[in-house]
């Protein structure tokens, strides 16, 4: 009897279903969409249907490509479509997966940057408050210059002498 314990890893069991890399897999759709939207490729396609065409015109009949008027040539279009169509999207779906971690990554970063502005910003204000209750320069001047007119004036002199 085998029991199925969540402590102990399973066995490796053998399927029929192709094993890949998803990782290598998703990696390589992101390069083949890539190449898709450019202009190489474009005039890659542009090339290769022109020479389809112009072979099939002009060639004698037991050499052409397509016997019927180009049929071959669009299943080859179409089977290119159809391998294009999901690599692109798989292409697209990482793509927003990182864009959402990085959305995420910024957040966070927005969000330490705010509470580091406002911490500033209480400290900035603490020292204009302190600076606010120094004696500055122009008032010590005036203080002592009232004291030494008040010494200056005889007869005048405080209750103590």
């Amino acid at each position: 009897m085998v029991v199925n314990r969540l402590d102990q890893p399973r066995e490796l069991r053998r399927t029929f279903r192709p094993h890949y890399d998803p990782e290598a897999f998703g990696r390589l759709s992101e390069q083949f969409a890539r190449f898709l939207g450019t202009a190489r490729f474009l005039v890659y396609m542009t090339v290769f249907i022109t020479v389809w065409v112009a072979w099939n015109w002009t060639a004698p009949p037991h050499l052409v490509f397509d016997h019927y008027p180009f049929i071959f040539l669009t299943l080859i279009l179409s089977l290119q479509a159809s391998y294009a169509a999901p690599l692109i999207l798989l292409a697209q779906n990482r793509q927003a997966d990182r864009d959402r971690v990085q959305a995420e990554r910024d957040r966070l970063a927005s969000e330490r940057n705010q509470a580091e502005v406002e911490y500033l910003t209480r400290e900035i204000a603490g020292l204009r408050h302190a600076l606010g209750e120094l004696a500055t320069r122009e008032f010590i001047r005036d203080e002592l210059e009232h004291l030494l007119e008040d010494l200056r004036r005889p007869g005048e002199r405080g209750p103590d002498r």
